[in-house]
């Protein structure tokens, strides 16, 4: 099993790409912290000693130079997430579609890159781990919500194909399907609901039991729910 030494969380925000921050430095990796606007990182940084890295995951420059950034620091990844995500929500007919472009460019397109500018990295090392932040609607797709079902199907694919193809070569490729709400401050848990809500520290230690695995039985895909959700 590979020693991960450094990890980059792309679409880094205050709920599970914080958790997992925190979760990799109390363990000994180096965290690297990339979000289009920064300015909200700024704490998290300072608990996890993480740099931060201003990117919009979905243009092609962008992802190119944070990754030769993290080379040129010497902090190249061999653990990446991929968090960033975008939705518009309303009927077909009405969804605008530069809206549904740019979401879909975030949720799937942008993973592409990421997952590529890492993947060149890793395969001469025959190591590393590719983590994909998945939903319920890469599974299934609900009403006035075509434009998440797309991007999150999308990604879904991307991580199939990617596994198939890397898992032979040493890459650890997971997709994780997000199947519930997750706890924030903005969204508590209903006190008479208690669990109803995806803590997201535990969603954190489901992603390290994953990247911990044996190469012998390495998972794909692994779905949370909280116990209330219905499958």
């Amino acid at each position: 099993m590979p020693k991960y030494r450094s990890a980059l969380i792309v679409g880094t925000g205050p709920g599970l790409s914080a958790s997992l921050a925190r979760l990799f430095a109390r363990n000994g990796l180096s965290v690297a912290l990339a979000a289009r606007e920064t300015g909200k990182l700024a704490a998290l940084a300072k608990e996890t000693g993480a740099s931060v890295h201003a990117c919009n995951a979905a243009d092609p420059d962008d992802v190119a130079s944070l990754f030769q950034a993290l080379d040129a620091a010497g902090r190249t990844p061999d653990v990446v997430v991929y968090n960033a995500s975008n939705r518009v929500r309303g009927a077909l007919v009405d969804l605008p579609p530069d809206e549904v472009k740019r979401a879909i460019e975030i949720s799937a397109f942008g993973a592409f890159l990421v997952s590529q500018q890492a993947v060149k990295r890793m395969l001469p090392k025959g190591e590393g781990a590719v983590l994909l932040s998945g939903a319920t609607a890469g599974v299934k797709g609900f009403a006035l919500s075509a434009t998440f079902a797309m991007g999150k199907f999308a990604l879904r694919g991307l991580a199939q194909s990617m596994a198939r193809e890397l898992s032979p070569k040493g890459i650890h490729v997971a997709h994780f399907v997000i199947d519930g709400g997750i706890r924030s401050a903005v969204r508590p848990v209903p006190a008479d609901k208690p669990d109803s809500l995806l803590d997201p520290d535990a969603i954190a230690e489901t992603y390290w039991h994953v990247l911990n695995q044996h190469r012998s039985a390495w998972s794909w895909e692994v779905e949370v729910r909280p116990w209330v959700e219905k499958f």
